[in-house]
């Protein structure tokens, strides 16, 4: 259980209810479906225990849930304060875990450390929506690429890569985290390297500026893989906004570049004047 819980990064108590679960289950099959059966491991000791849970009633109708006051007191000797309404618990015997039965127990803990093993990636990476993330490429399924997050796998969807680029199994990779989903049973954490905020988030890396919200990037239009325009504006009238993003000898705009594998970038100055705005970003 410990080495479980510490390499899925899960509680350990979500195994133990599981693996109580799975007893249960066991337990059942072994002494019917209509008794009442709870199954306990010992947090220290790691004994499990299996009783048959029932309730005392005046009359009995269900034998295998009901229990007459007399009845209950002849079970549970030690205890006199019994009245109806109680529930007792009856010890049964250990279960020999079949075949079958161990394997509707593992199948029963697998599922449940894999739910929360999902819902851990959600809380961890539900704050990581619109950063840049970097990863590894693990494989390709059906022209989608999966990449190795380190504690979780995003996807990078065929419509969202760069046309014309070629990426294999082992590459690193930067994309946009642009969505992630809480579901059981697909990938939940998308990403992106198509998406104009994607553009965007690496001028906010390279260019300080525009990190210390002095330069703000307006808009943002691309062809993935062709071209790409973006809209600047400065805060401070005597910083030229064009100049701070393509940096010395076109040094920060080239790392984009770079990025986006030679994709070209027309950085334009905002002006409110529409005429003037459109014949600069033609």
């Amino acid at each position: 259980v410990d080495s479980v819980a510490n390499e899925k990064s899960i509680d350990k108590e979500l195994i133990l209810n599981s693996m109580e679960t799975a007893i249960q289950r066991a337990a059942y099959s072994k002494f019917g479906s209509e008794n009442e059966i709870e199954a306990q491991i010992d947090r220290k000791s790691g004994s499990i225990k299996i009783h048959k849970v029932l309730t005392i009633v005046e009359k009995v109708e269900d034998p295998a849930k009901e229990i007459t006051l007399k009845g209950a007191n002849l079970i549970d000797k030690k205890n006199e304060n019994l009245k109806v309404g109680d529930k007792i618990y009856e010890e049964l015997p250990q279960v020999d875990f079949g075949r079958i039965a161990a394997q509707s127990a593992k199948q029963v803990i697998s599922q449940r450390v894999r739910e929360a093993e999902k819902s851990r990636q959600y809380e961890d990476f539900k704050d990581k929506k619109g950063q840049i993330l970097s990863g590894v490429i693990k494989r390709q399924e059906y022209s989608n690429v999966i990449v190795d997050l380190g504690r979780a796998e995003g996807i990078i969807r065929k419509e969202e890569l760069i046309q014309r680029e070629i990426l294999k199994n082992g590459d690193r990779v930067k994309a946009y985290c642009f969505d992630v989903k809480e579901d059981a049973k697909a990938h939940q954490i998308f990403l992106s390297r198509a998406h104009p905020q994607f553009l965007a988030k690496l001028f906010f890396q390279e260019v300080p500026e525009i990190y210390e919200g002095i330069i703000e990037i307006k808009s943002v239009s691309r062809d993935p893989g062709s071209r790409a325009k973006i809209l600047v504006s400065s805060k401070d009238s005597s910083l030229d906004p064009v100049g701070a993003c393509v940096g010395m000898r076109g040094s920060r705009v080239q790392t984009v570049v770079n990025e986006l594998q030679g994709e070209k970038i027309d950085i334009i100055k905002w002006t409110e004047d529409l005429p003037t705005l459109v014949a600069e970003s033609l």
